[in-house]
């Protein structure tokens, strides 16, 4: 049984070697003639790792579950017009995806203590949220997935923010960066930030099998699962190396 992985960019390649360096067996596809994958392309993938683009998501969910997949980590962004689609069509197929816009543990940690900074900081009227993420130059989106979900959970927790796009956010393309998200709060004498970097794409390989670990750890219920799980599971049995 192996595990299959959509996508032959950067990110799928990480995720192909951090599988590969404990073992795993592992197929690698690249974008189909036609854009839709054969069946047969599925034979023996015990998963799918989806880490190819937004708008092919839905359509290689299908073509996966189609095959008889009913493991799918959803490791790409750009989507969120196709979630209901998605959800559905695991649901009618009895089979389980965890997807999020980041599968890094560190930023996963990071995102609570950002919920747990706009409640510390929106008790306080001096403090002005803002956020600043940068990417390389030839990423397409903007702001990144990651950026979304964190002013989305500023926005739920800020009180004086009535949604995300009430906070100051700041998108920076350039260079080749893979990565990095600044929150801050600004008040007239001083400035807090919390910021994350990622040096490469290591740790968003190691997020996502750790997804594909805790898909196959037990049965889980059919349809979209967030990360968020996968990392209470793994912060319960490694708590001093979380």
């Amino acid at each position: 049984m192996t595990i299959t992985i959509l996508g032959d960019g950067p990110m799928g390649r990480a995720i192909a070697t951090a599988a590969q360096e404990r073992g795993e067996p592992v197929t690698i596809l690249g974008r189909p003639p036609g854009g839709r994958h054969d069946p047969g392309a599925f034979t023996g993938a015990e998963l799918v790792i989806d880490a190819s683009r937004g708008e092919a998501v839905a359509s290689n969910l299908a073509d996966a579950l189609a095959a008889g997949v009913r493991g799918v980590v959803i490791a790409t962004t750009g989507w969120p017009a196709d979630r209901d689609v998605v959800a559905a069509a695991l649901r009618t197929h009895g089979a389980s995806a965890v997807a999020a816009a980041n599968f890094s543990l560190g930023v996963a940690l990071f995102a609570r203590l950002v919920e747990t900074a706009a409640d510390l900081f929106g008790a306080v009227d001096a403090f002005d949220p803002f956020l600043v993420e940068w990417h390389r130059r030839a990423k397409a989106d903007r702001p990144s997935g990651t950026a979304i979900d964190l002013a989305q959970r500023l926005a739920t927790r800020h009180p004086r923010l009535s949604s995300a796009t009430d906070l100051e956010t700041v998108s920076i393309r350039a260079g080749s960066s893979p990565g990095m998200h600044l929150v801050g709060f600004d008040a007239a004498g001083e400035t807090v930030e919390l910021r994350i970097t990622a040096r490469d794409r290591t740790a968003y390989a190691a997020g996502v099998l750790a997804a594909a670990d805790w898909l196959r750890a037990d049965r889980r219920p059919p349809g979209l699962h967030a990360f968020d799980p996968v990392v209470d599971d793994l912060i319960h049995r490694h708590p001093v190396a979380a």
